[in-house]
């Protein structure tokens, strides 16, 4: 019986921890947006233009169907945040443009990797208002981000957080 109850011990301690380390602030990132690896939350921090971030979509056609194609709609993204209230952005063809400024990795696909359309976002000189931001991928060209979904609402950021290991 003693040893019955060491093993189921053993097996279940691992998982007790890896709950914990979770509920402290540890993520996993296993998605290709960013780099795979275990990132850490950090609470308290405001979000400032070029954090990484944790970001909760919130229920939109764009969403479900993003939901509808794999994306798990429990698990927040993880983007950078790289546009915020003031900035101007335009997303055309060629990709995302921040205060005249494109950025890497941002052309949006026409299809994704099941040969599925991809959702258009298109703006022009778009100044963004109090409380909104814009969440990209500066990782992977492939990233659902911004240019799919367009800008987001500030208060959708769970919070800021930091690579600890990636691979």
């Amino acid at each position: 019986m003693r040893r019955d109850v060491r093993a189921c011990l053993v097996m279940i301690s691992p998982l007790v921890a890896l709950l914990a380390a979770g509920q402290a602030g540890l993520r996993v990132n296993y998605t290709d947006s960013m780099p795979h690896g275990i990132y850490w939350r950090i609470p308290f921090s405001v979000p400032e233009k070029g954090d990484l971030v944790l970001y909760q979509p919130t229920p939109a056609p764009v969403f479900e169907e993003a939901w509808r194609r794999g994306l798990s709609p429990h698990h927040p993204l993880l983007k950078r945040l790289a546009a915020v209230e003031g900035d101007v952005v335009s997303i055309d063809d060629a990709g995302v443009v921040v205060n005249g400024r494109r950025l890497t990795n941002s052309a949006p696909l026409a299809y994704d990797p099941a040969g599925r359309p991809m959702p258009v976002c298109r703006l022009k000189d778009y100044r963004l208002s109090p409380g909104e931001v814009l969440l990209m991928s500066d990782y992977s060209p492939v990233s659902f981000d911004g240019r799919y979904f367009g800008t987001s609402q500030r208060a959708q950021i769970q919070s800021v957080v930091r690579a600890v290991w990636t691979w």
